[in-house]
């Protein structure tokens, strides 16, 4: 395990933004230790920091911007990407405008000043991480999978929406291969966005000096490509970018199919799940908390126990999908169900990378609001019957050690039918949602 890296001296670039157009000048400081990388806008009051973080990504529209409060900064990618792939954990960088200088496009004049400047080690030492288990995802026609791998890798194909200039390219990140294989290569487009991107508002400072533009079969540039694979190249500099704002080097194999910033950065959020895994598996068995800290939740009125649950529900192992109501409060019931590796499914969905099924999450949404009706009209020996789900979107994996809780919200009920609008949750976020109709019958 290697140790921390900061700079060993401040480095500067002046230059304007790709977006804004604005004249810029940037600072490069060392920092300390386990203070990670953060933007500093020194031309506003109080001189404001935004942590590279990725829970502080705003926008990802050709570009990402971080932003805390009214403060942002926009295309950070270039120079997050020249910091990580020279290994600096620490940095601040100092801004006197709203986005850091675009340079010629590429991570080429970042990486010179942070040569320039040297790189000091730390005494603290790098912890990186390494995935577990893989982690997929797949959004439009991105497609991103992280596998366990000692070491960095990076492998990647980019095309546009038509195909055009598909490229591939793959290659193990160091400091020498990243300075060499990637950091060279240019941010491009297509000629046809480029109306919809001045409309916009964006690329003020855009021009053949800092970015290549596709015309057809022609690419209009004012030198030659830098790299045969120049743009495939290119996505795989964001994703350095991109990813460095985990705020820890990652240790695995990354395949991407047609990245982009919006995905980069979805999935670095999926990523950091993954992450906190262990930290939330550690604060189940720490001692009870300081006397300072929050109690937990009492139990709310309507809650039940699995004891409860059984008296009202027919299902039994391996169906009954719901260990707990926390609360039930008129037209609303909260319950949770904890996902274990003993549970049947996972022996074929699927054999090492277990997966809840989305049909199951489904069947626990129907299982919590047939509670609640039952609850509402009293009904005595009736059994809920799921009738049918609309509008169902299942956004992101349930692993074994989640604790699923699932939300609904009874939207109408007539006579023994009821329809209701459910989500389930995994640590506040979003996995799956669905509107479910279903009907009481006698048991």
């Amino acid at each position: 395990m290697l140790n921390q890296q900061t700079l060993n001296r401040p480095a500067t670039f002046s230059g304007i933004g790709l977006h804004s157009g604005n004249r810029v000048n940037m600072t490069i400081l060392p920092a300390p230790a386990n203070s990670g990388v953060r933007f500093r806008r020194v031309d506003l009051d109080g001189k404001p920091e935004i942590e590279a973080r990725v829970e502080n990504v705003g926008e990802t529209n050709r570009s990402t911007t971080l932003a805390k409060g009214n403060v942002k900064v926009h295309t950070v990618e270039h120079v997050l990407a020249a910091l990580a792939g020279h290994g600096v954990d620490n940095a601040i960088v100092e801004l006197d405008a709203n986005e850091p200088p675009i340079a010629d496009g590429s991570s080429r004049e970042f990486c010179r000043i942070i040569q320039e400047a040297g790189i000091a080690p730390l005494a603290e030492k790098r912890e990186p991480f390494t995935p577990s288990e893989p982690i997929e995802m797949q959004s439009g026609e991105t497609v991103m999978t992280l596998f366990p791998y000692d070491g960095f890798k990076l492998t990647c194909t980019s095309a546009d929406k038509q195909g055009r200039f598909t490229q591939f390219y793959s290659t193990d990140i160091t400091p020498q291969t990243w300075e060499k294989e990637l950091s060279h290569a240019r941010t491009f487009c297509f000629y046809e966005e480029i109306e919809y991107l001045f409309k916009n508002g964006l690329i003020k400072g855009g021009s053949l000096e800092n970015a290549i533009v596709i015309r057809d079969d022609a690419v209009l540039t004012t030198e030659p490509l830098r790299y045969n694979e120049e743009f495939v190249r290119h996505k795989m500099l964001d994703i350095v970018g991109d990813l460095s704002l985990l705020g820890r080097p990652v240790r695995g194999h990354l395949i991407a199919v047609k990245p982009s910033h919006a995905a980069n950065c979805e999935f670095a959020k999926l990523i950091q799940t993954q992450m906190n895994k262990p930290l939330r598996a550690a604060q189940t068995f720490s001692p009870p908390p300081a006397k300072n800290a929050p109690e937990p939740m009492p139990a709310a009125d309507g809650a039940m126990n699995i004891e409860d649950l059984m008296k009202m529900l027919p299902h039994r192992y391996p169906f009954l999908l719901v260990d707990r109501i926390l609360k039930i409060e008129g037209n609303k019931i909260i319950g949770i169900k904890n996902v274990t590796m003993n549970e049947p499914h996972f022996q074929g969905h699927f054999p090492g990378h277990p997966i809840m099924p989305g049909v199951l999450q489904l069947e626990a949404m129907a299982q919590v609001a047939g509670i609640l009706l039952l609850k509402r009209i009293e009904a005595a020996n009736q059994i809920a019957y799921f009738m049918s789900a609309e509008e169902v979107k299942w956004r992101k994996p349930v692993v074994p050690g989640d604790v699923l809780v699932i939300e609904i919200d009874m939207t109408k009920i007539r006579g023994k039918i009821g329809k209701a609008k459910g989500v389930c949750k995994v640590d506040g976020e979003i996995v799956s949602e669905a509107d479910v109709t279903f009907m009481l019958r006698d048991a």
